[in-house]
């Protein structure tokens, strides 16, 4: 069974170190964006989502042969009201410039792919949230 390891180390105020596959990344719980030297921990779980299917999405891309000159991703989740906030709803918007706007098709089999097949912190997003996906062509 695969497993993944985190180490967490406490800086101070409320800033830790998180040690992960020999890189480290500061996560900051200072509520003033100005002060914070770190990211905030819920979202990174918006960020591990793009990760997770922006690396499953353009590597199939390439295996299918579509050419692109621009791809990124926006993702925003909507905090409950409750304690604990957790998100509810997740945005998910992709979006893509193909050099040939005849791949449409393969961009939405391989998002579909990623989004029902590969992308596992998708489907825990969906244990706890509506996700939403959207493609945006520029």
């Amino acid at each position: 069974m695969a497993t993944h390891e985190t180490e967490l180390k406490w800086v101070d105020g409320l800033k830790f170190d998180a040690l992960q596959n020999g890189k480290t990344f500061r996560i900051d719980g200072n509520q003033e964006e100005t002060s914070s030297t770190g990211l905030r921990p819920k979202a990174l779980i918006l960020s591990s989502l793009a990760g997770c299917t922006g690396i499953d999405v353009v590597d199939m891309l390439k295996k299918m042969h579509v050419e692109f000159t621009y791809f990124g991703m926006k993702v925003k989740g909507e905090l409950t009201e409750d304690t604990p906030k957790i998100y509810d709803r997740v945005t998910l918007t992709y979006s893509i410039r193909l050099s040939n706007s005849d791949d449409r098709a393969k961009v939405e089999r391989a998002v579909h792919l990623s989004q029902d097949k590969y992308c596992g912190v998708s489907a825990m997003i969906r244990k706890f949230a509506v996700l939403t996906v959207e493609i945006q062509y520029l």
